[in-house]
């Protein structure tokens, strides 16, 4: 395997149990993931982008089951553990930042302690320095008053500052691999902007892989260095950002492409950060 490739899923089909019987969901999807690269996953809803996510992070339901496949974090095959051992590697080896941020916080427990306590069930760190750590990622991600913020509940900041936090938590433990699920969804194209900017300046420094899925074009073409498209839980289309906005193959993707108001076939005007 390619040093570089980090995550390697191979030939993945699952099936999920409905009143109508069994049906494929995700059918032989395979990608990898690069350290310090992003990969846009998109497509419509019930594509297969989140039950693709799950598998990778270990948290199917009972009733979706994987019929084939592999996932490899290195050199481990991530469906030959155990629930311990995939316990062990979220949050330390794959991290994942979710769409709603006030549903990953307890409302009576402090954000610092939140933070304390995840840094220490991962790692050996004394109360003093998952405190500091704590702090020093609070700040990279831009929140003014880091300390300040320690001693706050999750009710008292708003949705961009809650998805910040939950941006410094995942990358405090340095993972290999983030996940980040609409990770924009509730917030303007101001704040947007920001939180993708300091996502992918702490991805490019600590050299972490990043899965994104949106369902917004502008952002996968403001972020990702490839796109992957979805339909029907297959993937039909795989290319350069700048090839797959510019030249898209599938009658999906141009259909998708032309779909976003004003947009047609062409790169979104912010789609060049100025981290990048």
């Amino acid at each position: 395997m390619n040093n570089s490739i980090v995550l390697n899923v191979e030939h993945l089909h699952i099936r999920v149990s409905t009143p109508q019987g069994m049906k494929k969901i995700v059918n032989d999807v395979s990608f990898q993931l690069k350290k310090g690269e992003v990969l846009g996953l998109v497509g419509a809803s019930g594509s297969g982008k989140t039950m693709t996510c799950l598998a990778i992070m270990g948290l199917l339901q009972e009733s979706a089951i994987i019929e084939q496949g592999s996932i490899h974090l290195g050199s481990r095959n991530l469906l030959q553990l155990n629930a311990n051992q995939m316990r062990s590697m979220r949050g330390k080896e794959l991290a994942v930042i979710m769409q709603n941020p006030m549903s990953a916080f307890n409302p009576t427990i402090t954000i610092g302690n939140h933070f304390i306590e995840t840094l220490r069930a991962h790692g050996s760190f004394s109360r003093v320095e998952a405190h500091e750590m704590a702090v020093t990622y609070l700040a990279k991600t831009g929140l003014p008053h880091p300390a300040k913020i320690m001693d706050q509940y999750p009710f008292q900041l708003s949705g961009g500052m809650l998805q910040r936090v939950m941006i410094a938590i995942a990358m405090s433990l340095q993972p290999a691999v983030l996940i980040a699920d609409e990770p924009t969804t509730a917030l303007d194209s101001v704040h947007q902007v920001k939180l993708l900017e300091q996502m992918y300046l702490l991805c490019q420094e600590q050299n972490t892989a990043m899965l994104l899925v949106s369902h917004d074009l502008g952002v996968i073409a403001y972020m990702a260095d490839e796109v992957m498209v979805m339909n029907n839980g297959r993937v039909v289309e795989k290319a350069p950002v700048a090839k797959l906005f510019d030249q898209p193959e599938h009658p999906y993707t141009r259909m998708l492409l032309e779909a976003r108001p004003g947009m047609g076939t062409a790169i979104p005007e912010y789609e060049q950060p100025e981290v990048r």
